[in-house]
């Protein structure tokens, strides 16, 4: 995984990810203000390797998750202690996914980041569109474009781990064992990496 140094919090840099905004809106007859992101729609594919029945996942550093980590007076300074809070704290356990920023249908995206970020080769026709679901939170209402996809270890054609600056590790990890991570007390994954696990095991796991 990344070596991480020099953490710094800074105030917010606007990127071609993420677009800060307000909305105003009447209420009932009173104006409301709501800060919200705009933030890309993105693609999320649940993988199965069905030669050594595991689930394909990948953990990356997630800025996001680490800042939460830190207590708020901490993070108050303009650089926070990574004694204090090793890098470790922001790594998160995911499945494959990517946003939405290519002129490419979905499921051609959601091919690339299979190839990019797991290295199996797959076709569209190896994809199976599971559903769509709003991100909702107080911030951002991007939406999350689920697909399933069973690989063969004779699919796999590179290591993986991203492209451009990406550092991502792919873990291969047993249907039980995920199982049991995904009931701790603590899940360092987003929601939807939950909902996702929880249709495989419904849908398609020993069925």
């Amino acid at each position: 995984m990344e070596e991480i140094s020099d953490v710094k919090v800074t105030k917010y840099i606007p990127t071609i990810y993420t677009r800060p905004r307000t909305v105003e809106y009447i209420k009932n007859g009173t104006l409301r203000k709501r800060s919200i992101m705009a933030e890309k729609n993105g693609v999320v594919i649940i993988i199965y390797n069905k030669t050594r029945d595991v689930l394909v996942l990948v953990k990356q550093f997630r800025p996001s998750a680490y800042f939460c980590q830190v207590n708020e007076d901490d993070f108050l300074l303009d650089t926070i202690d990574t004694k204090k809070y090793p890098p470790k704290l922001g790594i998160t356990l995911e499945f494959c996914a990517g946003l939405v920023d290519k002129d490419l249908c979905n499921e051609e995206i959601a091919i690339e980041e299979i190839f990019e970020e797991c290295g199996y080769n797959v076709e569209i026709k190896d994809l199976e569109e599971i559903c769509t679901i709003c991100n909702l939170t107080d911030t951002t209402g991007a939406k999350s474009f689920f697909y399933y996809c069973e690989v063969t270890d004779d699919m796999k054609v590179s290591n993986g781990g991203g492209v451009e600056g990406e550092n991502i590790e792919v873990i291969d990890m047993k249907v039980d064992d995920v199982i049991q991570y995904g009931t701790q007390d603590y899940v360092q994954s987003p929601a939807c990496f939950l909902f996702g696990l929880n249709w495989f095991l419904y849908n398609k796991y020993r069925k």
